[in-house]
C-alpha cells in the first residue's frame, strides 16, 4: 500500500473510530424504548435538519446522482428538482402537522403506531402490514447504502467488493446497535456537515485546476455540449413529458418515509421544527446542484472517460485526481471520501433503526407480545438491526448492483404505500381504516407488480414504459384511499375529534 494511501487510510479509521465512539456514549442516555427510537422527542433544530437530510440523501447523492449527471448528463436533474420540490413541500406542509397528531395520537413512536392510532385500529390490521411493507423495502434501501460501502473501499483502496462490504456494514451496525436514535441523529449532524463541505470543496477546487476551455474539454469526451448541458436531452436522446414527469415524481416520496417522518416526530418544539425546516431546505438545495456540478465537471476533468459501469465512482475519482495526485492533500482528500461514507452511513443506521421500530415495537410488542417489558423490547431492537443488517449485506452481494436501481425501487415502494395516506390523514378527515389499509397495500404492491414481474414480452412494466412506478403506485395508492373511504362508514365521531384536536394543538412545550 502506497504512502498516500495510509494517509487516506488514516482519516477512514479516524472518522469510523470517532462514530463508534458516539454510539457508546449515547448508550449511557438510551434507557427506554422512547428514548430509543425517537431520542425523547428532544432534538434541536440543526440536528433535525440535518439528520433528516442526511438519512435521506444517502451514497445516492454523492455517487448515483453525479454518476447519472457525467454519463448522460445535466437532463438527470429533473430527479433532483423532483427531491427539492419534495423536500420543501414535506417541511413546510407535513411536519408540523404530523408532530402534533403523533402527540395527540397516544404520543405514537413510529409511522405504523401513529396509523394505527390515528384510525384507532383495535385488531392492529394497519400496524402490521405497515410494518411489513417497511421491512420488505428497507431491507432492498439498506442494501444500496452496503453497496455503496463496498463500492466506495473498493474503488479507494483495492479492497476485494465482499470484504468492504463487510466492514462498512460492521461499523454502521455497531454504533446503531449500540446507541440508537440518539447515535443516528448525531452521527447523521456530522455526516451531514461532513457531505456539505465535500460538495461544495471538491468540485470547486476540481474547476479551477482544469487547464484548457472547459467547453473544449467537456466536448473531447464525446459529447455535445449543447446536448449535454440541456435539461432537455437525456443521453443526446431528447427527453419525452413521461421521462420528465417520472423523474419529478421522485419529489413525491418524501411524504412516506419513516425514517425523515420520524424526524419531524423526534423535534423538541415547533420553534426548533421551524429552524429546522429552513435549515433542511437551503441544505438541500446547495447539496443537490453541486452533485450536478459534480457530474458534469467530472466529466470534463477526469481522463480517460470513465465507463457505464464506473460512472458511479466519479466522486471518488475526482477526489484521488485533485487532492491525492495533483494537490498532494491525501489527507484532505481522504476527509472528502469520508463525506461519501458519511452519506452512507446516515442512511443505513436510519433504516436499520426504522426496521428494528417496525419489528420491535410494532410487531413483537403491539402484537406478538403485548405485556413484554420496555428492556425486552430494546433487547429485541438491538437484535433485529443485527439481522437486518445481515441480510442486506447478502442482498448487496453482486457487485454489479446499481445503486441508483436499489435506491429507486425501495423509494418508490415506500413513497407509493406510505405517501398517500400520510398525506390523507393528516388532510381529509373523512378517511377511514378501510382507505388506509387498501392505499397502502395497493401502493406497495403496485411497485412490485410493475417493476420486478416480467408482465410485457418478458419485460418488467417499467423497462416497457419507462414510467416510474413511484408515479403509478402513488396515483393507484391515493384512488384507492378515496374510493374506499368513500364507499365504507365514515370515521366515528371520536376520531373526528381526534383530527380536529390535532389542528388546534398548541405547543406548550419549552
Amino acid at each position: 500500500m502506497s504512502t498516500d494511501s495510509v494517509i487516506v487510510l488514516s482519516a477512514f479509521i479516524a472518522y469510523l473510530m470517532l462514530m463508534v465512539v458516539i454510539g457508546i456514549l449515547s448508550m449511557k442516555k438510551t434507557n427506554s424504548t422512547e428514548d430509543y427510537f425517537l431520542g425523547g422527542r428532544g432534538l434541536n433544530g440543526w440536528v433535525a435538519a440535518l439528520s433528516a437530510q442526511a438519512s435521506d440523501m444517502s451514497g445516492w447523492l454523492l455517487m448515483g446522482l453525479p454518476g447519472s449527471i457525467y454519463a448522460l448528463g445535466t437532463g438527470q436533474a429533473w430527479i433532483a428538482i423532483g427531491l427539492f420540490l419534495g423536500t420543501v413541500a414535506n417541511w413546510l406542509l407535513i411536519s408540523k402537522r404530523l408532530r402534533r397528531y403523533t402527540i395527540v395520537a397516544k404520543n405514537s413512536l413510529t409511522l405504523p403506531e401513529f396509523l394505527e392510532n390515528r384510525y384507532h385500529d383495535k385488531k392492529r390490521i394497519l400496524l402490521f402490514i405497515s410494518s411489513i411493507v417497511i421491512v420488505i423495502f428497507f431491507l432492498v434501501y439498506t442494501a444500496s447504502a452496503l453497496a455503496s460501502g463496498g463500492k466506495l473501499f473498493h474503488t479507494v483502496f483495492g479492497v476485494d467488493y465482499h470484504l468492504a462490504l463487510g466492514i462498512g456494514a460492521a461499523v454502521i451496525l455497531v454504533y446503531t446497535f449500540l446507541g440508537g436514535f440518539l447515535a443516528v441523529c448525531t452521527t447523521d449532524f456530522i455526516q451531514g456537515m461532513l457531505m456539505l463541505v465535500g460538495l461544495l470543496v471538491v468540485p470547486l477546487v476540481a474547476y479551477g485546476t482544469i487547464s484548457g476551455d472547459f467547453v473544449e474539454r467537456l466536448t473531447a469526451t464525446g459529447v455535445n455540449y449543447s446536448d449535454y448541458m440541456s435539461l432537455f436531452s437525456n443521453g443526446g436522446k431528447p427527453y419525452s413529458f413521461v421521462d420528465i414527469l417520472s423523474q419529478l415524481a421522485w419529489g413525491l416520496g418524501y411524504c412516506g418515509m419513516p425514517h425523515i417522518l420520524v424526524r419531524f416526530m423526534a423535534v423538541k418544539n415547533e420553534k426548533e421544527l421551524k429552524k429546522s425546516s429552513v435549515i433542511a431546505i437551503v441544505w438541500v438545495f446547495l447539496s443537490l446542484v453541486m452533485a450536478c456540478v459534480i457530474g458534469v465537471v467530472g466529466r470534463a476533468f477526469l481522463a480517460p472517460v470513465l465507463e457505464a459501469g464506473d460512472a458511479e465512482s466519479v466522486f471518488i475519482k475526482l477526489i484521488n485526481t485533485v487532492f491525492n495526485e495533483n494537490l498532494a492533500l491525501p489527507f484532505v482528500g481522504g476527509l472528502f471520501l469520508c463525506g461519501i461514507l458519511a452519506a452512507i452511513m446516515s442512511t443505513a443506521d436510519s433504516q436499520l433503526l426504522v426496521c428494528a421500530s417496525s419489528v420491535s415495537k410494532d410487531i413483537y410488542k403491539n402484537v406478538l407480545k403485548p405485556k413484554s417489558s420496555d428492556q425486552t423490547v430494546l433487547k429485541v431492537s438491538r437484535i433485529t438491526v443485527i439481522v437486518v443488517a445481515v441480510l442486506a449485506f447478502f442482498i448487496a452481494w453482486d457487485p454489479d448492483s446499481s445503486i441508483m436501481g436499489l435506491v429507486s425501487d425501495a423509494w418508490a415502494g415506500l413513497g407509493s404505500a406510505f405517501g398517500p395516506i400520510v398525506v390523507c390523514s393528516l388532510f381529509w378527515k373523512r378517511t377511514n381504516f378501510a382507505g388506509a389499509v387498501a392505499g397502502i397495500v395497493s401502493g406497495g404492491l403496485t411497485v412490485i407488480i410493475w417493476d420486478y414481474l416480467p408482465l410485457v414480452n418478458g419485460q418488467t412494466i417499467y423497462a416497457a414504459t419507462g414510467i416510474y412506478s413511484l408515479l403509478v403506485g402513488f396515483i393507484i395508492s391515493l384512488l384507492c384511499i378515496v374510493i374506499f373511504s368513500l364507499a365504507t362508514k365514515a370515521p366515528s365521531q371520536e376520531i373526528l375529534d381526534e383530527f380536529e384536536k390535532s389542528l388546534l394543538y398548541k405547543n406548550n412545550e419549552n
